[in-house]
Protein backbone atom coordinates (compact mmCIF):
# COMPACT_ATOMS: atom_id res chain seq x y z
CA UNK A 1 0.00 0.00 0.00
CA UNK A 2 1.23 3.34 -0.98
CA UNK A 3 2.79 5.33 2.45
CA UNK A 4 1.25 8.93 0.40
CA UNK A 5 -1.49 10.55 1.84
CA UNK A 6 -3.62 13.50 0.48
CA UNK A 7 -4.98 14.85 3.68
CA UNK A 8 -7.83 17.45 2.87
CA UNK A 9 -9.53 19.41 5.91
CA UNK A 10 -7.04 21.00 9.02
CA UNK A 11 -9.89 21.79 11.64
CA UNK A 12 -10.20 20.22 14.99
CA UNK A 13 -10.25 16.65 13.88
CA UNK A 14 -7.77 16.85 10.90
CA UNK A 15 -4.64 18.55 12.44
CA UNK A 16 -4.41 15.94 14.82
CA UNK A 17 -5.59 13.19 13.07
CA UNK A 18 -2.69 14.39 10.14
CA UNK A 19 -0.06 13.90 12.97
CA UNK A 20 -0.80 10.65 13.89
CA UNK A 21 -0.29 9.60 10.35
CA UNK A 22 3.14 11.63 10.45
CA UNK A 23 4.17 9.52 13.33
CA UNK A 24 2.79 6.12 11.90
CA UNK A 25 5.56 6.54 8.99
CA UNK A 26 2.95 7.89 6.31
CA UNK A 27 3.98 10.63 4.44
CA UNK A 28 0.90 13.32 3.96
CA UNK A 29 0.18 16.17 1.44
CA UNK A 30 -1.79 18.60 3.36
CA UNK A 31 -5.04 21.04 2.08
CA UNK A 32 -6.31 23.29 4.05
CA UNK A 33 -8.61 26.69 2.69
CA UNK A 34 -7.12 28.65 5.16
CA UNK A 35 -3.38 27.58 4.32
CA UNK A 36 -2.38 29.13 8.06
CA UNK A 37 -3.81 25.67 9.69
CA UNK A 38 -1.11 24.10 7.98
CA UNK A 39 1.46 25.43 9.69
CA UNK A 40 1.78 23.09 12.99
CA UNK A 41 1.67 19.36 10.78
CA UNK A 42 3.78 21.32 7.71
CA UNK A 43 6.55 21.60 10.53
CA UNK A 44 6.02 17.75 11.87
CA UNK A 45 6.72 16.76 8.86
CA UNK A 46 3.79 17.23 6.07
CA UNK A 47 3.99 18.60 2.82
CA UNK A 48 1.36 21.90 1.91
CA UNK A 49 -0.40 21.86 -1.28
CA UNK A 50 -1.74 24.74 -2.65
CA UNK A 51 -5.19 23.18 -4.50
CA UNK A 52 -6.80 20.26 -3.47
CA UNK A 53 -5.93 18.55 -6.65
CA UNK A 54 -2.31 18.88 -5.32
CA UNK A 55 -2.84 16.52 -2.66
CA UNK A 56 -3.89 13.56 -5.44
CA UNK A 57 -1.70 11.27 -6.98
CA UNK A 58 -3.53 8.99 -10.15
CA UNK A 59 -4.38 5.85 -8.06
CA UNK A 60 -3.30 7.21 -4.84
CA UNK A 61 -5.29 7.94 -1.42
CA UNK A 62 -6.62 11.36 -0.11
CA UNK A 63 -8.92 11.69 3.08
CA UNK A 64 -11.02 14.38 3.64
CA UNK A 65 -12.24 16.02 6.68
CA UNK A 66 -14.13 18.68 6.49
CA UNK A 67 -17.17 20.68 7.35
CA UNK A 68 -20.18 20.06 5.46
CA UNK A 69 -21.49 18.20 1.86
CA UNK A 70 -21.11 20.99 -0.40
CA UNK A 71 -17.48 21.28 0.85
CA UNK A 72 -16.67 17.41 0.06
CA UNK A 73 -18.18 17.94 -3.54
CA UNK A 74 -16.34 21.00 -4.05
CA UNK A 75 -13.02 19.40 -3.21
CA UNK A 76 -14.24 16.71 -5.30
CA UNK A 77 -16.23 18.16 -8.34
CA UNK A 78 -15.36 21.67 -8.33
CA UNK A 79 -12.24 23.48 -10.12
CA UNK A 80 -8.85 22.63 -9.19
CA UNK A 81 -10.78 19.35 -7.29
CA UNK A 82 -8.91 15.80 -6.40
CA UNK A 83 -11.62 13.64 -8.54
CA UNK A 84 -10.40 13.91 -12.15
CA UNK A 85 -6.57 13.58 -10.74
CA UNK A 86 -7.10 9.73 -8.30
CA UNK A 87 -7.90 7.94 -11.97
CA UNK A 88 -7.70 4.01 -12.19
CA UNK A 89 -7.25 2.69 -8.34
CA UNK A 90 -6.97 5.63 -6.19
CA UNK A 91 -9.19 5.69 -2.96
CA UNK A 92 -11.33 8.86 -1.67
CA UNK A 93 -11.86 7.98 2.08
CA UNK A 94 -14.69 10.59 3.19
CA UNK A 95 -14.61 11.00 6.58
CA UNK A 96 -16.96 13.94 7.07
CA UNK A 97 -20.42 13.69 8.56
CA UNK A 98 -22.45 13.61 5.44
CA UNK A 99 -25.66 13.17 4.22
CA UNK A 100 -25.76 9.72 3.29
CA UNK A 101 -27.56 10.23 -0.26
CA UNK A 102 -23.96 12.83 -0.79
CA UNK A 103 -21.77 9.54 -0.19
CA UNK A 104 -24.21 7.38 -3.34
CA UNK A 105 -23.41 10.24 -5.78
CA UNK A 106 -19.53 10.64 -4.87
CA UNK A 107 -19.16 6.96 -4.86
CA UNK A 108 -20.96 7.04 -8.36
CA UNK A 109 -18.66 9.54 -9.33
CA UNK A 110 -15.27 7.65 -8.38
CA UNK A 111 -16.72 4.51 -9.82
CA UNK A 112 -17.12 6.39 -13.42
CA UNK A 113 -13.89 7.90 -13.15
CA UNK A 114 -12.31 4.34 -12.17
CA UNK A 115 -11.78 5.39 -8.72
CA UNK A 116 -12.99 3.88 -5.48
CA UNK A 117 -14.96 5.68 -2.25
CA UNK A 118 -14.70 4.37 1.11
CA UNK A 119 -17.31 6.44 3.69
CA UNK A 120 -15.17 6.91 7.02
CA UNK A 121 -16.95 9.07 9.77
CA UNK A 122 -15.60 8.75 13.14
CA UNK A 123 -16.70 8.78 16.97
CA UNK A 124 -14.43 10.88 18.89
CA UNK A 125 -13.99 14.35 19.54
CA UNK A 126 -10.09 16.20 19.20
CA UNK A 127 -9.02 14.51 22.34
CA UNK A 128 -9.46 11.50 20.79
CA UNK A 129 -8.16 12.01 18.05
CA UNK A 130 -4.62 13.33 19.29
CA UNK A 131 -4.98 10.39 21.42
CA UNK A 132 -5.40 7.98 18.30
CA UNK A 133 -8.75 6.96 20.34
CA UNK A 134 -11.26 7.36 17.23
CA UNK A 135 -13.93 4.62 16.43
CA UNK A 136 -13.92 4.72 12.59
CA UNK A 137 -16.51 3.17 10.62
CA UNK A 138 -16.02 1.76 7.36
CA UNK A 139 -18.23 1.30 4.49
CA UNK A 140 -17.68 1.06 0.54
CA UNK A 141 -16.22 -1.91 -1.99
CA UNK A 142 -14.04 -4.51 0.25
CA UNK A 143 -11.29 -3.88 -1.79
CA UNK A 144 -10.78 -0.27 -0.92
CA UNK A 145 -11.55 -0.99 2.34
CA UNK A 146 -8.75 -3.45 2.85
CA UNK A 147 -6.60 -0.99 0.97
CA UNK A 148 -7.13 2.06 3.51
CA UNK A 149 -7.57 -0.11 7.10
CA UNK A 150 -4.07 0.23 8.23
CA UNK A 151 -4.33 4.06 7.76
CA UNK A 152 -7.55 3.63 9.54
CA UNK A 153 -5.61 1.74 12.17
CA UNK A 154 -3.50 4.75 12.10
CA UNK A 155 -6.25 7.22 13.22
CA UNK A 156 -8.22 4.84 15.84
CA UNK A 157 -8.32 2.31 17.90
CA UNK A 158 -11.23 0.22 16.40
CA UNK A 159 -12.56 -0.09 13.15
CA UNK A 160 -16.11 -1.22 12.39
CA UNK A 161 -17.11 -2.75 8.99
CA UNK A 162 -20.74 -1.86 7.98
CA UNK A 163 -20.60 -3.20 4.59
CA UNK A 164 -20.77 -2.79 1.42
CA UNK A 165 -23.22 0.64 0.28
CA UNK A 166 -21.40 3.67 0.42
CA UNK A 167 -23.74 5.52 2.83
CA UNK A 168 -24.12 2.45 5.44
CA UNK A 169 -21.32 4.68 7.28
CA UNK A 170 -23.07 7.81 7.46
CA UNK A 171 -26.37 6.42 8.41
CA UNK A 172 -24.51 5.11 11.66
CA UNK A 173 -23.03 7.99 12.08
CA UNK A 174 -26.01 10.27 12.16
CA UNK A 175 -27.87 7.76 14.41
CA UNK A 176 -25.36 8.14 16.55
CA UNK A 177 -24.84 11.90 17.28
CA UNK A 178 -28.55 11.87 17.13
CA UNK A 179 -28.52 9.68 20.30
CA UNK A 180 -25.76 11.70 21.62
CA UNK A 181 -27.97 14.83 21.16
CA UNK A 182 -30.55 13.25 23.29
CA UNK A 183 -28.11 11.77 25.90
CA UNK A 184 -27.25 15.82 26.52
CA UNK A 185 -30.95 17.06 26.66
CA UNK A 186 -31.66 13.90 29.06
CA UNK A 187 -28.75 15.18 31.46
CA UNK A 188 -30.03 18.54 31.10
CA UNK A 189 -33.44 18.04 32.21
CA UNK A 190 -31.87 15.09 34.84
CA UNK A 191 -29.29 17.91 36.43
CA UNK A 192 -31.83 20.85 36.65
CA UNK A 193 -34.38 18.38 38.39
CA UNK A 194 -31.57 17.58 41.04
CA UNK A 195 -30.39 21.11 41.25
CA UNK A 196 -34.06 22.63 41.70
CA UNK A 197 -34.56 19.97 44.68
CA UNK A 198 -30.52 21.16 46.50
CA UNK A 199 -28.56 18.52 44.85
CA UNK A 200 -25.15 19.57 43.84
CA UNK A 201 -24.96 18.96 39.88
CA UNK A 202 -22.11 17.78 39.42
CA UNK A 203 -22.70 14.92 42.32
CA UNK A 204 -25.78 14.09 40.42
CA UNK A 205 -23.47 13.67 36.99
CA UNK A 206 -20.94 11.61 38.79
CA UNK A 207 -23.60 8.99 40.01
CA UNK A 208 -25.25 8.87 36.66
CA UNK A 209 -21.98 8.78 34.68
CA UNK A 210 -20.57 6.25 36.84
CA UNK A 211 -23.13 3.93 37.43
CA UNK A 212 -26.20 3.59 35.09
CA UNK A 213 -24.37 5.53 32.26
CA UNK A 214 -20.77 4.22 32.56
CA UNK A 215 -19.48 5.68 29.53
CA UNK A 216 -17.69 8.17 27.46
CA UNK A 217 -20.78 10.76 26.37
CA UNK A 218 -22.49 11.14 30.07
CA UNK A 219 -18.93 11.30 31.85
CA UNK A 220 -17.46 14.28 29.32
CA UNK A 221 -20.42 16.09 28.04
CA UNK A 222 -22.15 15.26 31.66
CA UNK A 223 -18.98 17.11 33.28
CA UNK A 224 -19.92 20.49 30.83
CA UNK A 225 -23.40 20.10 31.42
CA UNK A 226 -23.39 20.39 35.25
CA UNK A 227 -20.26 22.94 35.65
CA UNK A 228 -22.37 25.10 33.12
CA UNK A 229 -19.39 25.24 30.56
CA UNK A 230 -19.78 25.43 26.66
CA UNK A 231 -16.09 26.48 25.83
CA UNK A 232 -14.09 26.22 24.00
CA UNK A 233 -15.82 24.07 21.35
CA UNK A 234 -14.79 20.19 20.69
CA UNK A 235 -17.39 20.13 18.35
CA UNK A 236 -19.46 23.64 17.41
CA UNK A 237 -22.96 23.75 18.26
CA UNK A 238 -23.94 25.29 14.71
CA UNK A 239 -22.16 21.61 12.91
CA UNK A 240 -24.51 19.98 15.27
CA UNK A 241 -27.63 21.72 13.77
CA UNK A 242 -26.10 20.69 10.63
CA UNK A 243 -25.96 16.94 11.76
CA UNK A 244 -29.65 17.26 12.85
CA UNK A 245 -30.65 18.66 9.88
CA UNK A 246 -29.54 15.75 8.01
CA UNK A 247 -30.32 13.32 10.66
CA UNK A 248 -34.14 14.83 9.68
CA UNK A 249 -33.74 14.81 5.65
CA UNK A 250 -32.77 11.06 5.85
CA UNK A 251 -35.48 10.46 8.13
CA UNK A 252 -38.06 12.12 6.04
CA UNK A 253 -36.76 10.15 2.99
CA UNK A 254 -36.86 6.39 4.74
CA UNK A 255 -40.50 7.85 6.20
CA UNK A 256 -38.42 7.25 9.47
CA UNK A 257 -40.36 8.38 12.37
CA UNK A 258 -37.71 10.66 14.66
CA UNK A 259 -40.01 12.85 17.05
CA UNK A 260 -36.92 13.32 19.55
CA UNK A 261 -35.31 14.31 16.48
CA UNK A 262 -37.56 16.91 15.93
CA UNK A 263 -37.12 18.75 19.54
CA UNK A 264 -33.54 18.16 19.17
CA UNK A 265 -34.12 20.27 16.20
CA UNK A 266 -35.57 23.11 18.16
CA UNK A 267 -33.17 22.89 21.12
CA UNK A 268 -30.30 23.45 18.30
CA UNK A 269 -32.17 25.93 16.09
CA UNK A 270 -33.17 28.40 19.30
CA UNK A 271 -29.25 28.33 20.27
CA UNK A 272 -28.02 29.43 17.03
CA UNK A 273 -30.55 32.31 17.09
CA UNK A 274 -29.76 33.24 20.22
CA UNK A 275 -25.66 33.31 18.91
CA UNK A 276 -24.70 30.38 20.46
CA UNK A 277 -23.24 28.58 17.37
CA UNK A 278 -19.87 28.40 18.22
CA UNK A 279 -20.21 27.12 21.62
CA UNK A 280 -19.78 23.67 21.74
CA UNK A 281 -23.18 21.31 20.86
CA UNK A 282 -23.31 20.90 24.20
CA UNK A 283 -24.70 24.13 24.83
CA UNK A 284 -28.12 22.53 23.65
CA UNK A 285 -28.35 22.44 27.46
CA UNK A 286 -28.50 25.93 27.79
CA UNK A 287 -32.30 25.87 26.16
CA UNK A 288 -33.21 23.55 29.27
CA UNK A 289 -31.23 25.92 31.66
CA UNK A 290 -33.39 28.81 31.06
CA UNK A 291 -36.62 26.67 31.11
CA UNK A 292 -35.97 25.92 34.50
CA UNK A 293 -34.99 29.73 35.45
CA UNK A 294 -31.80 28.24 36.50
CA UNK A 295 -29.11 30.38 33.70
Amino acid sequence: MTRVIGFIGLGNMGEPMVMNLLKAGFQVKVYNRTPEKTKAVVEAGAEQVNRPADAAAPGGIVITMVANDQAVEELVLGPNGFGEVLGQGGIHVSMSTIAPATSRKLAAYHQEHGSQYVASPVFGRPEAAAAQKLNILSSGSSVAKERVKSIQEALGQRVFDVGEEPESANVIKLGGNFMIMAAMEAMAEAFNLAEKNGIDRQLAAEIYASTLFNCTVYQSYGQMIANKQFEPAGFQLALGLKDCNLVLEEANSTKTPMPLAGLLHNRLLTSVAKNRGNQDWAALARIALEEAGLE
